[in-house]
């Protein structure tokens, strides 16, 4: 199969927001009163930092049960809300609005963590009225972000899945998922866990620019053959394709995770609901204006004139000939390479633990 090459990708303003995926931060829209920045060219100072400002939540309950009949997952956890990536096309931004905070630069900036994800699973796992199925993380945003390299959050989480025997999915951009392969692997060969790792592109500077704190795209690719030698079951998610940007790379993403792997493969395309239309819209603009036209168009296309209408998009099936046509590629690909459907998770394993008799532990016994 002839792997696609992406054309060269020159930003137009590579220094713009360095380390930042959105360029602006207006207020969310549940807000009474609206502020956005402003540039009125009188100021010689150098643009605001915009650093990482790590949050505390202390939810109640950490699985969320999904009723969407667009995913395939009935339940999901988010140990993090916002996310420090900062993928310009993220889906999930919207959701900082809920919090009266910005889903542009507070979505990548602002971190709510949530430290307690741990003992609240254990608790929630262990009631009498729990029915046990698999656990999808990395649904909304990526457990395996900057700041879970020093929390650990997802590991925490881990080891108490491990513990339950609980079945688990992940789909992460990070290649830290590496570090819990101790943990994963033996889950695995109980068919308790498998992994997707999402690439959108191989251009490096396209991929700085658009998801400019994931790790590198070779990086991803790499942590797809430590995860496939390990025994891990390990998906490639293509995603999201942007029709007339990266959607002519879907061919070789999927060869290469092929070549390091990669067992199963999915794809998304862009979707573009909420502030993300306008966020997505200026990046264009700032990055790739000669390209900006016929991306925005295609999007309408396929949205029935909007930039986003689910009911088109996606309700009833895709109905424009774009979605048709990637569809139909990506069936081709997944024949071609040998791709089959991931293997399915053994919800009869799960068990709560037996609390150790403390009485008995007293005299040696129990």
């Amino acid at each position: 199969m002839a792997r696609a090459v992406s054309p060269p990708f020159q930003p137009n303003r590579p220094t713009a927001g360095r380390g930042r995926g959105a360029r602006s931060n207006q207020t969310g829209r549940y807000e009474k009163e609206i502020r956005e920045d402003f540039d009125d060219g009188w100021s010689d100072e150098p643009p605001e930092e915009h650093k990482t400002e790590i949050i505390f939540d202390r939810t109640r309950r950490i699985i969320n049960y999904i009723t969407s009949p667009y995913v395939p997952m009935d339940r999901s956890i988010n140990p993090y809300r916002g996310c420090e990536h900062g993928c310009i096309y993220c889906f999930a931004r919207p959701s900082h609005a809920y919090l009266g905070m910005s889903p542009g630069l507070d979505f990548e900036t602002r971190i709510l963590v949530k430290p307690e994800a741990a003992p609240l699973l254990r608790r929630e796992l262990s009631s009498r009225h729990y029915n046990p199925h698999a656990i999808a993380l990395g649904t909304n945003t990526d457990p395996y972000q900057p700041a879970e390299r020093k929390l650990r959050i997802m590991r925490q989480i881990l080891e108490v899945l491990a513990e339950f025997n609980h079945p688990v999915t992940i789909l992460t951009k990070s290649d830290l998922i590496t570090r819990d392969i101790d943990i994963l692997a033996p889950m695995a060969e109980k068919g308790l866990a498998r992994a997707m790792i999402s690439v959108t592109t191989m251009d490096p500077k396209l991929a700085r620019t658009m998801e400019p704190r994931v790790p590198r795209p070779d990086k991803r690719f790499a942590a797809m053959k430590a995860l496939a030698e390990a025994g891990i079951p390990t998906g490639t998610m293509q995603g999201p394709m942007i029709p007339g940007l990266s959607d002519h790379e879907l061919e070789g993403l999927m060869e290469h995770a092929a070549e390091q792997g990669a067992s199963y493969a999915a794809y998304t395309l862009l979707r573009l609901p909420l502030e993300v239309a306008p966020l997505f819209k200026e990046w264009l603009e700032t990055f790739c204006p000669d390209r900006a036209p016929r991306v925005l168009n295609l999007m309408k296309a396929i949205n029935g004139g909007k930039l986003y209408d689910v009911n088109w998009s996606r309700g009833d099936g895709p109905r424009h000939e774009i979605n048709q046509l990637l569809a139909r590629r990506f069936q081709k690909a997944c024949r071609k390479l040998g791709f089959t459907t991931p293997p399915p998770m053994r919800i009869d394993r799960f068990r709560v633990p037996v609390k150790p008799n403390a009485q008995g532990d007293l005299f040696g016994k129990g």
